[in-house]
Parts: structure tokens; C-alpha cells; sequence
């Protein structure tokens, strides 16, 4: 038990720091574009892109989910999941072909056809992808799953880059995004040994488990990205440009951290579904030690919102602040419910993570047709966070039953970060009061950082004197000092 702990510990750690040099190189790779480019050349391929990941959710089964989920997978459960990728993969991009002149047609943009049908090729070598890379997932072995996918980023990077200052137009774009899938093709057959077959022995018992996947998938999609619908069709550009924006923000520290962390511990619940009181122990220790980490990184936005949003966007976007602000409690929310999806997958009930979505989707839906028209964005920020808090505590009372859980084990994980957020907002408030209003851009930058480090440090101290005032018990505070401690004693290599 100890070990599989330390192994989904180590994987967590490999797919974080993936998440953020990922991230880091997506980052600096706008920044040159936007030199080498112009605005139209991304909004052309944004509109193909669009089209793209709505034809996704065809095919998003995420049969990979499905194998790491069963543990007495054999060959015909790889071969069968490789063929229906194979066969959507290829449908996909039949489909792409197909919408190409249509889709030129409703945007009114002829050059739209062929971007299409150029990215169709990429949609097509995706699906060939050799199934036994999930096996870096499934058996832990997460720095070889962190190697490929740095190694397609990179190469992809390079590409789009060298295109990019030779042609000087959107076909840097989609010359990148088929060398990915490309490099992503060729690197699964050279990094792992398993050839797969066309088979469809085992069909009925991967749809049976991913059917579910595949709504929970459609349901995500309607709950991130259906709230721009809305706005967009009410409040306009304007306000959509306000959210997208301040929705990024408010949700980057949190969603970067719990994401990896979530797909990281999965194979791990996997292995301990059959002992419930092993997998309850699993569960507390990841909560813990998300809401450790990621509860902080979203309140610190949210208590800066306005220097940040100064220091980053400009005094135009100063109305941006309050929804930075009410997002932020959003991104907490959400990063909470992140490994309860987990569990329900490992125990074999995706049913229960396409429910939860429906209730949230359906509050979240209900709030907005009432609130938007009268407020704006600032009333879809309430909505989300307000639906996202009821799916939330339905989420953790189903949890709770299905884990045999007490409460009071779970609130004795994580009351102390709730202290710990208190110590950061007295903190911050006071310091805030005591510089006053900054002068230029340096005063500007050294208050964001003096309130910065003051608010992270009010919540560490917090915590750790809460922890130690009840007997330093074992938790996510004990891991992450026990973590540092080893890593400070971890001997040299001798020559």
C-alpha cells in the first residue's frame, strides 16, 4: 500500500510538471507567433479547429480510461479499443472532408476548406496511435507517458515555428498540429512493444463501460464551453471577451494541478477498488493534499484579482475583476470534485460522474437563462459557482456512501485548509491597507509579489500551526514535509 502510494505520488509529480512545460511552451510558442502571424490567420484555423472538436465528441470514448479501469485486461480488450479508434479515427475524418466546402460556406471564408481538410489528415493518423502507450499509465510508469508527450510538444514546437518564419501564414498552424500526430504515431510503436490487431472480440464489454464516458465527455464539453453560447447570444462579444478571458485566469492554478493529479491516481484506485477501506485511505490522502495545493493557488487569483488583472491585461480590463474574483470560488469548487470522478471510474460507475455533470449542467443552465439577461457575464459567473456548489455536495454524499466514509474523516483533512485560507485573507487585507495604491508599473509589480509571498506564507503558517496544535496527525501536511525531508537527505551518486 505504502508503495502504490508513493508511485501515485511520483506519477502526479511527473504529470504536473509535464502540465506546466507543456503549458510553458505553449505559452512562449504564441508569443512568437503572434509576431510571425497575423490575428486572421488564427481565427481561420480556429474556425476548422471548432468544427474539429465537435466532430471529437463522436468518438470520445476514452477507451484507454476503460482498460486502465479493468484490471484483467488482455490482448482482445487493446486490439478492440485500437480498432474503434482506428474506424473513428478515419470516420472523423471522412466527416471533416465532407463539412469542409459547408463549413466554408457558413463562415464565409473559402480558405476554411482547405485547412479542413488538410487537419483531417492529422485526425486520421491520431486514430492509428498504438494503443499499448496506456500501459505507461496503467502500470504507473508515468515518466515514460511524461517522454512521449514532451517529445511530440516539442517536435510539434519546432515545427510550427520553422513553418512559420518559411511561409509567414496559417499553414504554420496546421503544419504543426499533423507533425504532433505524426510524431505521435511514429513514437508509440517505437516506445512500447505491443502491435495491435483489428479486432472486435471484446466491443460490448468496452461500450459497456465507456458509453457512459462518452456522455460524461459531451456533458463536460456543454458545461465548459456552453456558458460562451449563452452570453455570446445575449450579452454579446464584448461580454464573451470579458469571461473567456477572466474564466482562463481564475481557473489556470487550479485546473493545471488537479488535472494531472486526477489522471495520475486513477490506475492506482483501480488497483484498490476491491478493498474499500484501502481505496477510502487512497482517497483522503489525494484530497487531502489537493485542496492543500490547489485551494490557495485559486484563492491567491481571486484575492489579487485587481493587480493582477492591472499588471497583465490593462486598465480596460478592469471590469474583468469581479469575474475574476467570483470565478476563482468556481475553480475551487471544481478543483474539489476533481478525484471524486476518479473513484467513481475506478469502481466501475461512470454512470455516477454523467449524473453529477447533468445536475450541475442543469442548475448551471436554469440560473443563467435568468441571470444573464439581467447581469451580464458577472450573472453566469454566480450560476457556475452556485451549480458547481449543490453537484459538489451532491458529489461528496454519494462519495461519502460509496467509501463507507465518516464525515468527520473527511472534514479532519481538510478543515485546516479552510483555517489556512482565513490566515491568507487577514493577511493580504492588511498588507494591502499598509502600501496604499501603487506608483507605475514597478510599484504595481512589487505589491502583486509583497502580497503574493504574504498570502502564501500567512496560509502555510496557518496550517502548520492548526496541524500542530491537534498532535501532527497523518495527512497531507505529513506527506509534503516527509516528501521535502527526503528529497534534502537523498544521498549523492558516488562517481
Amino acid at each position: 500500500m505504502s508503495d502504490l502510494k508513493q508511485r501515485m505520488a511520483a506519477g502526479a509529480a511527473w504529470l504536473v510538471l509535464f502540465r506546466l512545460i507543456e503549458r510553458g511552451i505553449g505559452f512562449i510558442s504564441t508569443l512568437i507567433l503572434a509576431r510571425l502571424l497575423v490575428p486572421g490567420d488564427f481565427g481561420l484555423v480556429a474556425m476548422a479547429t471548432a468544427i474539429l472538436a465537435a466532430l471529437e465528441l463522436m468518438g470520445a470514448f476514452s477507451f484507454d480510461m476503460a482498460l486502465i479501469q479493468n484490471q484483467n485486461a488482455q490482448r482482445e480488450h487493446y486490439d478492440t479499443a485500437w480498432t474503434f479508434d482506428v474506424g473513428f479515427g478515419l470516420l472523423k475524418a471522412l466527416a471533416m472532408l465532407a463539412l469542409a466546402y459547408p463549413s466554408a460556406d457558413f463562415f464565409d471564408e473559402p480558405r476554411v476548406a482547405p485547412v479542413m481538410m488538410a487537419l483531417s489528415i492529422a485526425v486520421a493518423l491520431q486514430g492509428f496511435e498504438n494503443i499499448g502507450v496506456v500501459a505507461f499509465q496503467k502500470d504507473l510508469e508515468f515518466h515514460k507517458e511524461f517522454w512521449f508527450g514532451l517529445t511530440k510538444k516539442i517536435i510539434g514546437f519546432i515545427v510550427t515555428i520553422s513553418l512559420a518564419l518559411w511561409l509567414r501564414s496559417h499553414w504554420a498552424l496546421v503544419g504543426g498540429m499533423i507533425a504532433l500526430r505524426l510524431t505521435g504515431l511514429v513514437l508509440s510503436y517505437r516506445l512500447h512493444p505491443f502491435r495491435p490487431r483489428l479486432s472486435t472480440a471484446r466491443a460490448r464489454e468496452l461500450f459497456s463501460y465507456s458509453k457512459w464516458l462518452l456522455l460524461n465527455n459531451l456533458l463536460i464539453f456543454l458545461n465548459n464551453r456552453g456558458t460562451d453560447f449563452i452570453i455570446g447570444r445575449i450579452s454579446g462579444a464584448r461580454a464573451l471577451g470579458l469571461y473567456s478571458v477572466s474564466y482562463e485566469l481564475a481557473n489556470l492554478p487550479t485546473t493545471e494541478l488537479v488535472w494531472p493529479i486526477s489522471r495520475a491516481v486513477f490506475p492506482g484506485y483501480s488497483r484498490l477498488a476491491e478493498s474499500r477501506p484501502q481505496l477510502s485511505a487512497a482517497f483522503l490522502q489525494v484530497i487531502g493534499m489537493v485542496a492543500l495545493l490547489t485551494v490557495p493557488a485559486g484563492a491567491i487569483i481571486g484575492l489579487l484579482a485587481e493587480p493582477v488583472v492591472m499588471l497583465l491585461l490593462g486598465e480596460k480590463w478592469l471590469e474583468a475583476v469581479p469575474l475574476i474574483q467570483v470565478l476563482a470560488v468556481f475553480g475551487i469548487l471544481r478543483s474539489l470534485h476533481g478525484p471524486t470522478g476518479s473513484i467513481y471510474l475506478a469502481l466501475g460507475k461512470p454512470k455516477v460522474v454523467a449524473i453529477l455533470q447533468c445536475v450541475q449542467l442543469g442548475i448551471a443552465a436554469a440560473l443563467m437563462f435568468y441571470c444573464v439577461p439581467k447581469w451580464g457575464a458577472i450573472g453566469a459567473a454566480y450560476s457556475l459557482s452556485i451549480a458547481a456548489f449543490f453537484a459538489m455536495s451532491a458529489n461528496y454524499a454519494i462519495v461519502i456512501g460509496e467509501l463507507s466514509l465518516p464525515l468527520s474523516r473527511l472534514l479532519d483533512v481538510v478543515w485546516r485548509t479552510a483555517a489556512g485560507l482565513l490566515g491568507m485573507g487577514l493577511a493580504t487585507s492588511l498588507l494591502r491597507t499598509a502600501l496604499g495604491q501603487p506608483n507605475g508599473v514597478a510599484g504595481l509589480v512589487g505589491n502583486l509579489v509583497a502580497l503574493t509571498l504574504t498570502g502564501l506564507l500567512a496560509y502555510s503558517a496557518t496550517v502548520l500551526l492548526c496541524w500542530r496544535l491537534v498532535g501532527s496527525p497523518s495527512g497531507p501536511e505529513s506527506t509534503g514535509i516527509g516528501f521535502v525531508r527526503q528529497r534534502l537527505k537523498k544521498p549523492r551518486k558516488r562517481p
